[in-house]
């Protein structure tokens, strides 16, 4: 780990098979005047970052209690984000501070041609239970650099406690996939759609007691109500561009996050159950573990801070 914090050891750590999630078949989502996914993040595009359809919106959810609206420049917030500065996806490739930039409007996270890229970690709004959402948009990316989203556990005890991937882009760049990890098998459920990254979309994740449901502009697209698939602790939000070399020539890719929301489970809002804490723990695998489901390769994600 890049802060010498170690990952708490599972008692199993192989790899255990996926299973089929329970999406929602929709249509092929796009938002309606998004602008070309080739500009550059300016001010003048600051309205069509932020508008769009929210499932927080749509289902009442209530006030927003911790999140980060990006409407300053420089770095992302250190008292918000622990950015990484530590080896990449895997053990490939760099994962640094300065491939991050926030304009007053959005945080952009750059991944270079030579498989420097960036990721950070929320230190607000650490909790069980609760609601996320996140619009995010890439370029037309190279499909080597993968945007996530994604809730990883504040014990860093992984995989036995969970992931919850409900953004990730893979190889196939029209799909967006959704991930729930459980169990020290690591075993899956997983969804896919397609979707258009380089127009701006809304991703969130609704986690409650008795079900997780993923949705995107509002609409759903992921629902879990098995017990067995519950993240048994608390959880926090990351955002990365993941590296997954291939032997091809790599080329300059970058993913853009306008904001980032978290909101309490409660629909009124009244009770928030956020942890949040005031210093991060460590989170992911250790440098080089790699997680893989027969011949496709899935999103081992090593947060390193």
């Amino acid at each position: 780990m890049a802060d010498g914090t170690p990952v708490q050891p599972c008692s199993v750590s192989t790899q255990g098979p996926s299973e089929t999630g329970s999406p929602t078949p929709q249509a092929t989502l796009t938002t309606p005047g998004a602008q070309a996914a080739s500009s550059a993040p300016t001010s003048s595009n600051a309205q069509t970052a932020h508008n769009g359809i929210e499932a927080a919106v749509l289902n009442g959810w209530g006030p927003v209690i911790a999140g980060d609206e990006f409407n300053y420049t420089g770095a992302p917030k250190k008292v918000k984000w622990k950015v990484y500065d530590a080896k990449g996806n895997a053990g490939k490739g760099r994962r640094r501070p300065d491939a991050w930039m926030v304009n007053g409007s959005v945080a952009r996270v750059t991944g270079d041609s030579s498989g420097t890229t960036g990721g950070m970690a929320a230190k607000f709004g650490r909790q069980k239970f609760g609601r996320w959402e996140v619009r995010m948009r890439t370029n037309v990316r190279d499909p080597e650099y993968h945007p996530v989203l994604l809730l990883w556990p504040d014990s860093k005890n992984w995989p036995c406690d969970g992931e919850i991937d409900y953004g990730e882009g893979g190889k196939t760049t029209s799909l967006a996939h959704f991930y729930l990890h459980y169990g020290c098998h690591n075993k899956q459920v997983h969804a896919s759609k397609t979707i258009d990254t380089t127009q701006w979309h809304n991703f969130a994740i609704d986690w409650q007691p008795h079900e997780i449901t993923g949705y995107i502009d509002g609409i759903e697209w992921f629902r879990s109500t098995k017990a067995r698939h519950q993240p048994p602790g608390p959880m926090h939000q990351t955002v990365q561009l993941d590296w997954f070399p291939d032997g091809t020539k790599l080329h300059e890719s970058w993913m853009e996050v306008a904001w980032v929301r978290v909101y309490d489970r409660h629909p009124s809002g009244s009770t928030p159950s956020s942890t949040s804490a005031t210093t991060p723990q460590g989170e992911g695998p250790p440098p080089g573990q790699v997680v893989t489901s027969g011949p496709r390769r899935l999103n081992a994600i090593e947060t390193q801070h």
